[in-house]
């Protein structure tokens, strides 16, 4: 358990410094072409970014009261822990090779890199619809095994969890299926590059929050 914890803190203070480089340049009070043109790198003060902004700090809220409601309800009598499935391991990596995939998806879009852009958007959405996927068979699983969502808190804190982690994703997964239509259908890259950019960092979101839900899941 102890290794376990300790990979996995190693894999989000990772990710957390990664996410702090790739924003260290950004200035979200200067959108101008200019600015554009020397950093790549500044995101517009839009009302969709000003939107995603809010959507997140209120995602995040929610989260944390979740947290806190597990950690509390697990110190009670009643609570009887269920094994997780080992293809959360595998649905993880999904995650994080889509966070990736988006990412250089972003960078590609920064450089007008039309065709790079496509095949970027459908990679990070491949892989995010088998994360999905992978979940939903997680749950099979369990259900198969007989730990059902009505047995005992530890079970419905467990489908709970993954089921609104899942909902957000699916969420993003709206916006991205938009953004690869009009990548595939003759739109300029231009024009879809706002929406890269806020879906590259509401994916990198995501992820940190599934690494935290996880790693509360394996250690309790």
């Amino acid at each position: 358990m102890t290794v376990t914890l300790i990979f996995l803190a190693v894999i989000m203070v990772t990710v957390i410094v990664w996410l702090l480089r790739q924003t260290l340049n950004v200035q979200p009070w200067v959108s101008d072409a200019a600015a554009d043109a020397v950093s790549g790198a500044s995101l517009p003060t839009h009302t969709k970014t000003i939107g995603l902004t809010t959507f997140l700090a209120v995602a995040t809220s929610l989260f944390a009261l979740f947290v806190s409601a597990y950690t509390l309800r697990m110190q009670m009598v009643d609570w009887r822990p269920l094994p997780e499935p080992n293809l959360l391991w595998i649905n993880t990596g999904f995650l994080v090779l889509a966070s990736v995939a988006y990412q250089w998806t972003r960078g590609r879009a920064i450089k007008g890199h039309n065709s790079a852009v496509k095949i970027g958007l459908l990679v990070s959405g491949i892989l995010s619809i088998l994360f999905l996927v992978g979940q939903l068979i997680a749950w099979r699983e369990l259900s198969g095994a007989g730990y059902y969502l009505s047995s005992n808190p530890a079970n419905a804190f467990f489908y709970l969890l993954t089921a609104v982690h899942g909902i957000h994703l699916l969420g993003g997964l709206y916006v991205w299926a938009r953004s690869t239509v009009k990548a595939w259908f003759g739109v300029d890259t231009e024009a879809v590059r706002l929406s890269i950019e806020l879906c590259t960092v509401y994916w990198h979101f995501l992820l940190l929050v599934w690494v935290v839900l996880f790693g509360l899941l394996l250690a309790t």
